[in-house]
């Protein structure tokens, strides 16, 4: 992504994890995790919202950690619908940040993914902030967000998204009167607007 990005490989519990790090140029006031979209279409770590959201966090002065779900490019293992994908996520936030803040990001299956490594990080980590992006509501059973870490939280989804449809993500949002922020007419993969969702993460992260 730029002269800092350094790629490793880190152990998760199926075998090897390809992992990309970018760190801003002063010090960093943390670390986030960013998961990608749904590994049997396509996704990968290298994809442009989850690209997106790394250069928004680094910008906002943090380490940006994305990597590859198991059997996504030079991952091991094979894909388990979401439960060694979080198992792995959780693995890596204990390897590269065992302490200090963190963050949680994802996009589309990504944000399904994150949402449960919230769920169980939650009262162990200090997690200051977490975008959800493309939430797969339709498709995964995203889980709630800790009533506690809605003001920490950046809902985002796309108008006219015809993968997953804002409906959807209202449905699951509206119990727990958790705010989603809508772009105007933005579909799943936000092209023409991923300088506007570099700006609203970015917003996000200053508040």
């Amino acid at each position: 992504m730029n002269s800092f990005t350094r790629r490793l490989q880190l152990q998760g519990a199926a075998g090897a994890i390809d992992v990309l790090r970018d760190d801003p140029d002063g010090a960093s006031v943390g670390t986030v995790f960013i998961a990608h979209p749904h590994p049997l279409f396509g996704g990968t770590m290298d994809n442009k919202v989850v690209q997106t959201l790394a250069r928004a966090f680094v910008q906002g002065g943090w380490s940006a950690v994305r990597f590859n779900f198991r059997g996504v490019g030079g991952s091991a293992g094979a894909h388990d619908e979401g439960r060694g994908e979080a198992d792995d996520m959780r693995g890596l936030v204990a390897q590269v940040a065992p302490d200090g803040p963190i963050a949680l990001a994802g996009f589309s299956f990504g944000a399904f993914v994150a949402s449960h490594v919230l769920a169980t990080l939650w009262p162990q980590r200090d997690v200051r902030k977490v975008v959800l992006v493309g939430t797969a509501a339709s498709r995964f059973a995203v889980a709630a967000v800790p009533p506690e870490a809605h003001d920490r939280t950046l809902v985002l989804h796309g108008e006219q998204d015809d993968t997953v449809a804002l409906s959807a993500v209202m449905d699951w949002a509206r119990p727990q009167a958790l705010p989603v922020t809508v772009v105007p007419g933005g579909g799943h993969f936000f092209h023409g607007q991923l300088p506007l969702l570099k700006s609203l993460v970015a917003r996000h992260l200053r508040a």
